[in-house]
């Protein structure tokens, strides 16, 4: 799913020759006229907006429409060429996929040169970080308020004495304290915890707890594949006698806790196959599977490609897509396992009143994506083209190395709270509409799918991908400068995001089950 180059003054991009419809690169007036693909133009009825879809040839109702080259819905009335497609003459039809199992392998030669690397944190168990954070994990919601009182101390030019501690962060949630440890909900967040607190980039952890809750404090690190040489305090604020006593013991806990890590860690070269890269998108529009998706999936298959680790998420957005995704699995058991993944999802939006096309988002809609069929094929496309080597659940270690899936909802918090619980080290987010994102302790490198985005929200986007709509850069071009800024944001250079301090407030474990 990779977009041919054109010229910059062209005013529509063809995907593929079979296409039914084309993407408007600029806003089309009534009037404007467009090439097909094999000759001929058609002239716009409608004006469509930047981003969104014209009909190329007529498609009569409940006939299949047709973007990537892959089904994105069905006409709901009679569409005539030159019409503007989106909600008002295109709806969701669920169709039928042919899901091969394990039948499309892709080679992925390594480019020439040397081979990369970057200055990270190997940590005593093999590992490395990219980050050192001290993390305030909570045991219950209770603990919540204090955690962040402790981890404020430690903000803006508190820490500007240590090169090697980039953070104090309060990992809190919304748990109570009759969660009962063995149910499936206190086994998603137990696991998230623990992912965090053996991180590679967490290299000091402080749990804090209440006393009076079912999941205690010494119980929360039972398990964790912590690395020996993690620095772990703990504290509970009835026995420590209450928010101020707990406060002032956690600051000086921390203190301690810094001056011993900077005294032991500093960056040294590491080879890239010690990276773990989360992908996620939010906010997406008409572009996102044009410009940054598959720009970012060149990268992903660059990392692939070295022996590193990249995982793709979000499952409820691979839904419409997932048949491009088991045909790569390298095995038929992990093909099976996504798309076993993908019924309990079915079935678990069903419990709720929903279903899975209840997605895109209005702000997806507005930026012309229509059907969660045309959201998901393009939302694949971050994930390359390399074989898919496992599928995992939320917030399990990501421990194969390869290009794989995590099961994980499609809200970008708690999507992403998977991924770094897993162990991604760095994160490449995708928007379009101009999503706000961090995700401490991991950095999160915001790339953008439209030059105006970037133009207009250029503080909080690290890359323009628009480019390569507006012909300035190749996608192969915009993928190599992605990977060359996830090397330089794993060896210490801050992102966007990182800059402004975000990434503590979204730290939103999976909520499964009874809340008590």
């Amino acid at each position: 799913m990779t977009a041919a180059a054109r010229a910059t003054d062209a005013p529509v991009l063809v995907l593929r020759p079979e296409d039914d419809v084309a993407v408007a690169t600029r806003d089309l007036s009534t009037g404007d006229v467009v090439d097909r693909p094999g000759g001929g133009t058609v002239a716009a009825l409608d004006a469509v907006p930047r981003g969104h879809k014209v009909a190329l040839r007529d498609v009569p109702a409940g006939g299949p429409v047709r973007k990537y080259g892959q089904v994105i819905g069905v006409a709901t009335r009679d569409v005539r060429a030159g019409e503007h497609v989106h909600t008002q003459n295109l709806g969701y039809a669920p169709g039928e996929r042919e899901h091969e199992l394990a039948t499309v392998h892709t080679p992925l030669p390594l480019p020439p040169g040397p081979r990369p690397t970057f200055r990270g944190y190997r940590r005593a168990n093999g590992t490395v970080g990219t980050r050192s954070y001290v993390a305030i994990l909570t045991s219950v919601n209770c603990s919540a308020s204090t955690a962040r009182m402790i981890a404020d101390q430690f903000r803006g030019l508190a820490l500007d004495a240590y090169d090697d501690v980039h953070g104090v962060v309060a990992l809190t949630h919304q748990s109570g304290c009759g969660l009962v440890p063995t149910s499936e909900g206190a086994q998603v967040l137990l696991r998230t915890l623990r992912g965090y607190a053996a991180h590679p980039n967490v290299t000091g952890v402080l749990v804090l707890g209440l006393g009076c809750e079912m999941i205690a404090v010494d119980t929360v690190l039972d398990g964790a594949d912590l690395s020996p040489d993690t620095v772990v305090r703990t504290l509970t604020i009835q026995d420590t006698g209450g928010v101020r006593a707990t406060v002032r013991a956690g600051v000086e806990a921390v203190r301690e806790m810094v001056e011993e890590i900077d005294a032991r860690w500093e960056r040294t070269d590491c080879d890239v196959a010690d990276l773990v890269l989360g992908l996620n998108c939010g906010g997406s529009d008409g572009y996102s599977g044009i410009t940054a998706n598959p720009a970012l999936g060149i990268a992903s298959d660059r990392l692939v490609a070295y022996g590193g680790t990249s995982a793709l998420a979000e499952t409820p957005e691979v839904f419409g897509a997932e048949h491009l995704l088991t045909r790569r699995a390298v095995t038929p058991e992990v093909g099976q396992r996504l798309l076993d993944r993908l019924e309990w999802w079915q079935g678990y939006a069903a419990a709720g009143g929903g279903t899975l096309d209840n997605n895109p988002s209005p702000g997806n809609k507005a930026g012309g994506l229509t059907t969660i069929l045309e959201k998901s094929l393009g939302a694949v496309a971050k994930g390359g083209q390399a074989d898919l080597a496992a599928v995992h659940e939320y917030a399990e270690p990501l421990d194969t190395k390869g290009f794989v899936f995590m099961d994980t909802p499609g809200y970008d918090p708690v999507s992403v709270t998977g991924l770094v619980a897993g162990g991604a080290t760095v994160v490449c987010f995708t928007t379009g509409r101009g999503s706000v994102f961090g995700c401490k302790p991991t950095p999160s490198i915001k790339l953008g799918t439209n030059s105006e985005l970037y133009a207009r929200m250029g503080d909080d986007v690290d890359v323009d991908c628009g480019r390569i709509v507006d012909g300035v850069a190749t996608l192969e071009e915009v993928g190599d400068e992605i990977f060359a800024r996830i090397l330089a944001v794993a060896s210490g250079e801050q992102t966007a995001s990182e800059e402004l301090d975000l990434g503590g407030e979204e730290f939103v474990p999976w909520q499964l089950g009874t809340v008590t």
